[in-house]
């Protein structure tokens, strides 16, 4: 399935108002999402996606296709770690493509953050790439980003997103998989 099926696929669920709480007036992902990020590509080798997540102190790298930018996969620090266990090859010598995940789920700098943490919820990710409409890599949106910038609701006043969003999107995604 493309990445524009799946966002699609995504929207349609966000507009049904599956999954959601009550509306988030006012912030959008433009408002959180980190702008400057590092990627690499399906060529790279997992040392120079590991060391993308040690300089930037994250645990996902976005892949792109070095000509046109455009989001192609996601590589993790779990994907390093499994690889290379299970692989008999030292990372330097395996490539992102090898391992990264091709199934990409994105949201747009424009999407509310409500819209954001339903495609989360959904996809059972804590991470997304933020990609403009031709799905070019424009920064990225990890939970992380909304519970530090979630405010306790006992403060007087609501929080945006609301604590109760938060704690929906992480009970969804931290539901275990069924052991292969």
């Amino acid at each position: 399935m493309k990445t524009q099926e799946r966002q699609a696929g995504a929207k349609r669920a966000m507009q049904s108002g599956v999954g959601l709480l009550e509306p988030v007036h006012g912030l959008h992902v433009s408002d959180l999402m980190v702008r400057n990020v590092e990627s690499c590509t399906p060529a790279s080798d997992l040392t120079a996606a590991a060391m993308v997540m040690w300089r930037r102190d994250c645990g996902i790298v976005p892949v792109i296709d070095e000509p046109g930018e455009r989001t192609v996969g996601v590589i993790t620090d779990r994907d390093i770690c499994m690889a290379v266990a299970t692989r008999g090859r030292p990372a330097s010598q395996i490539s992102v493509g090898e391992v990264m995940s091709h199934e990409v789920f994105c949201c747009r700098p424009e999407d509310t953050l409500v819209s954001a943490l339903d495609a989360m919820r959904t996809s059972k990710v804590r991470r997304l790439p933020v990609t403009d409409a031709e799905g070019r890599l424009r920064g990225m949106l990890s939970l992380n980003d909304v519970v530090i910038h979630t405010r306790a609701l006992d403060s007087g006043r609501d929080a945006e997103p609301r604590v109760a969003d938060v704690i929906q999107t992480l009970r969804a995604i931290s539901e275990h998989r069924q052991a292969a």
